[in-house]
C-alpha cells in the first residue's frame, strides 16, 4: 500500500528537494588580500560518502537485522540518518496483514529521490493559472525498509547508495526558520518553492545584517586591524555565496604552540537545530583550562567542506598535527579526518555517546532507575579493558539488553570512545570523568534563537577575554603561591616546584591513593618489574616497569601516556 501524503507534504519535501540541489562544491576565495585556505581537490560529496565505508556497527548507520521497538521508532531512525547526511526523505510503502485487525506489518522509507516524475498534461489555460511544481525524482533507489516481528520490528532490506549528489541545506531549515528567515510555522502551512538566487540570499543573511555577509567582514576586517597575526579564511559556492568561514587570532595561535597536542573539534551547535552553526577547534591549558585555537561558522557539513576547514586550520596552525583529536560521531567529518589528519589518533567524544544513552535507552531507563549510573560507572570508572568488558556484558545479561541495537552498536566501536582502548595516546585528561568546558556552556548562557550573529561573535570575543583574564590570574597565583604538600616526600616536593597548582593537585591525588597499593617486585636487573595491586581490590593488577639506565619508569595502566604526557 502507497503511503499517503498531503499536499503540504508534497510542498515542504519539494521545498526541501530545492535547498539540496544547491552546488556543496565550495571553492576558497581571497578576500581583501586576507590570509585564506588553499583550496582541496575536486569530487562530490555523493563519491566520497559511496566510497568511505562506515564503521562496522555505527549507531547512527543502518544496518541489516537492526532492530527498533516500532515503527515510529524506526522512522524517527532514519529521518536522524537523512538529515545528517543531507536527504529529504518519505514512507514509500506500507503492507498490512491479511487478518481482521489490519495491522501494519511492513513499511518503507524511500529517498525523496525514488521514483521517476510523469508529466501532467495540461491544457494551455490551467498552464496559465497554476505554475507546475518541479520534481526532484531522479529513480533513487536509497531506502530502509523494517518488518514487524512478535514485539520489534527488524531492518529486512536496506539500500544506502544514492544515484545524486548529497548536500546539508536542509539541516540548517530551522536555524532559518528560527532566525525569521523563512516563512511558515506549522506543519500544514504552505511552503514557498526558492531556487539557488533564493536561498544564496537566505543563507548569507544568515551571516550579517541587511541581506549580505557585510556584518561578518566587518568583524574580520576589525579582528585584521586589531591583530596583524589574525588570519581569515573564506569558502563560498559557485554563486559567490558564502558557505564557511574561518578565523584565528595570535593568542590562539600562540595557545596551540603550547597545548595542541589534544584538540577537541567541538560542533555543540548539532544538538540544537535552532543554535548557530559555530564549531570550535580547542584544547586544555596548563591550569586545565579550556583554550581556543580557531573558530568557525560552518553552514555546510559535506566532506568537501569539512577537508577545507581542518587543511586551512592547520595550516594557520603552522602545519603541525595534533597528537589526538577529539569529534562527533559524523560519517563525513570521519572521512574528512582520514585525509587531513592520517597520523592523528581520531576518537569520538564519550560524552556524547553516553548523553545519547537517555534517549536510546528510554524504556530500559524508566523500568531499571540504577541502569544509567552502572552504564556510565563501567565506562569511566574500570581500570583494565578485561574488568569493563566484563562489567559491560553482566550489564547487559542482568538487564536482558543483548538484542538492543543501540547498545550492541556502540559495544562494537568500543575502541573509538572508550578511553580504556586509547590509553597509548595523549588526550590531556587527568581524570576519567573530567570534561572539558564545551561550546554549550557558552550556549546556554548567551545565545537564543533571536541572537543575530554580531551580538554572538562579541559575547565570545567578551567570553574569551574573560579565559585569558583567568589564565593571566592562574599565572600569578602560581607564581607568588606555592603548592602545599600533604609528606615529606621527596616526589611530591618535586612535583609542587614542577607542576601548576591544578595539575599538582591531581597529581597529589595520585600520590595520596598510591599509598593504598600493595608492590611486589617480580624482576630484578638492569630492567626492574614489579605488580601492583590495591589493598581494597585486589581484582586489577597493574605492572610497573623501571629501567635503572634511562631512569624511566613504565605503568600497564598508561595513565600518564594518556593525561601527563607533554
Amino acid at each position: 500500500m502507497e503511503g499517503e501524503r498531503t499536499e503540504g507534504d508534497e510542498l515542504i519535501a519539494d521545498y526541501v528537494d530545492c535547498l539540496m540541489s544547491l552546488d556543496t562544491n565550495a571553492r576558497p576565495v581571497h578576500s581583501d588580500g586576507l590570509i585564506l585556505g588553499a583550496a582541496v581537490g575536486a569530487g562530490t560529496e555523493a563519491d566520497a560518502m559511496r566510497d568511505f565505508p562506515s564503521a562496522e556497527g555505527d549507531p547512527n548507520e543502518p544496518m541489516l537485522g537492526m532492530t527498533f521497538e516500532s515503527d515510529e521508532a524506526a522512522k524517527a531512525f532514519y529521518n536522524e540518518y537523512a538529515r545528517r547526511l543531507g536527504f529529504p526523505f518519505r514512507v514509500g510503502r506500507s503492507r498490512r496483514s491479511k487478518g481482521t485487525e489490519e495491522v501494519v506489518v511492513m513499511k518503507r522509507f524511500v529517498c525523496s529521490r525514488e521514483g521517476m516524475y510523469k508529466k501532467k498534461q495540461t491544457s494551455p489555460e490551467d498552464a496559465t493559472r497554476k505554475r507546475e511544481r518541479m520534481s526532484m525524482r531522479e529513480g533513487c533507489n536509497a531506502m530502509m525498509e523494517v518488518v514487524r516481528e512478535v514485539d520489534h520490528w527488524v531492518v529486512s532490506k536496506l539500500e544506502k547508495a544514492h544515484n545524486h549528489d548529497l548536500g546539508t541545506c536542509s539541516a540548517k531549515v530551522g536555524y532559518l526558520r528560527a532566525r525569521g528567515l523563512l516563512g511558515g510555522g506549522s506543519d500544514k502551512a504552505t511552503a514557498t518553492i526558492v531556487g539557488p538566487d533564493e536561498m544564496a540570499f537566505l543563507r548569507q543573511n544568515v551571516l550579517g545584517e541587511g541581506g549580505d555577509a557585510q556584518g561578518l567582514l566587518d568583524y574580520l576586517k576589525k579582528m585584521q586591524a586589531n591583530d596583524p597575526a589574525f588570519c581569515h579564511a573564506i569558502q563560498v559556492d559557485k554563486n559567490g555565496c558564502v558557505v564557511n568561514v574561518f578565523w584565528a587570532d595570535a593568542r590562539a595561535k600562540a595557545a596551540y604552540r603550547h597545548f595542541g597536542d589534544a584538540v577537541t573539534f567541538d560542533t555543540t551547535y548539532k544538538k540544537n537545530k535552532y543554535m548557530m552553526p559555530f564549531v570550535t577547534f580547542s584544547g586544555v591549558n596548563h591550569h586545565l583550562q579550556p583554550v581556543i585555537f580557531g573558530c568557525a561558522l560552518l553552514m555546510e557539513e559535506t566532506e568537501f567542506s569539512f577537508i577545507w576547514l581542518f587543511e586551512t586550520w592547520l595550516a594557520a596552525m603552522g602545519g603541525k598535527a595534533p597528537c589526538s583529536l577529539v569529534t562527533d560521531q559524523n560519517r563525513a567529518m570521519k572521512a574528512a579526518i582520514g585525509k587531513v589528519f592520517s597520523n592523528s589518533c581520531h576518537r569520538f567524544c564519550k560524552w556524547n555517546i553516553l548523553s545519547r544513552t537517555k534517549q536510546k535507552l528510554t524504556h530500559p531507563y524508566s523500568e531499571h532507575p540504577t541502569l544509567r549510573d552502572e552504564l556510565e560507572s563501567c565506562v569511566l570508572e574500570t581500570e583494565t579493558i578485561s574488568t569493563f568488558e566484563t562489567t559491560w556484558m553482566s550489564i547487559i545479561d542482568r538487564y536482558d539488553l543483548r538484542k538492543n541495537s543501540w547498545l550492541q552498536a556502540i559495544y562494537n566501536i568500543r575502541q573509538k570512545w572508550v578511553p580504556l582502548y586509547l590509553m597509548d595516546t595523549f588526550f590531556a585528561e587527568t581524570s576519567p570523568t573530567w570534561k572539558l568546558e564545551t561550546m554549550n556552556d557558552f550556549y546556554k548562557k548567551y545565545f537564543n534563537t533571536k541572537t543575530t550573529l554580531e551580538v554572538f561573535l562579541n559575547q565570545f570575543d567578551l567570553s574569551l577575554a574573560s579565559r585569558y583574564e583567568d589564565e593571566a590570574k592562574a599565572d600569578m597565583d602560581a607564581y607568588l603561591n606555592k603548592a602545599t604538600t600533604k609528606t615529606a616526600s621527596l616526589i611530591e616536593k618535586q612535583a609542587a616546584s614542577t607542576y601548576t597548582k591544578a595539575v599538582f593537585s591531581k597529581f597529589q591525588e595520585e600520590f595520596t591513593e598510591s599509598l593504598g597499593f600493595i608492590i611486589q617486585k617480580t624482576k630484578d636487573g638492569c630492567i626492574s618489574e614489579y605488580s601492583i595491586t590495591k589493598d581494597e581490590d585486589p581484582s586489577d593488577t597493574f605492572y610497573v616497569t623501571y629501567n635503572a639506565s634511562n631512569k624511566m619508569a613504565n605503568c600497564s595502566c598508561k595513565h600518564f601516556e594518556f593525561s601527563g604526557k607533554r
